[in-house]
């Protein structure tokens, strides 16, 4: 993503956000299975179906529906690092552009599947409530 006219801090920036772009997604995805999983088996393990008076349904739906955002906080992160690395070359003859394109597409494709993931868990909680046995 750098073009060699940028400074060492626009180029740090720049490797995070690629770094988040591959990795982003994954780790929202990883955070709303253990939260709402453990929130849920806690909750339901102790007899209630509240949690300080708010419905563990709509507790469970923010939780995922944050790491959906984040997720798709990612996928834009990697679309947008991949529509800046498109036809650009660098001195090196494109190398890290090409690495930097490469992980941008790989953000893209993980963080697809990453939202799925989170929405159809979501879709699941409106199907089969919790507390249910």
């Amino acid at each position: 993503m750098a073009t060699g006219h940028e400074s060492p801090r626009a180029r740090r920036t720049g490797a995070l956000l690629l770094w988040f772009g591959v990795f982003g997604g994954a780790i929202a995805w990883a955070v709303h299975l253990m939260a709402a999983w453990g929130t849920e088996e806690l909750t339901c393990a102790s007899g209630h179906r509240t949690i300080s008076g708010t419905p563990l349904v709509l507790v469970l739906a923010l939780m995922a529906a944050i790491p959906g955002v984040v997720a798709l906080a990612a996928l834009g992160v990697s679309w947008r690092a991949w529509r800046q690395t498109g036809d650009h070359r660098d001195e090196d003859g494109g190398r890290p552009l090409d690495r930097a394109r490469l992980l941008a597409v790989v953000g893209m494709s993980a963080n697809l599947l990453f939202v799925a993931i989170i929405a159809f868990d979501a879709a699941a909680l409106a199907v089969f409530p919790p507390c249910r046995i």
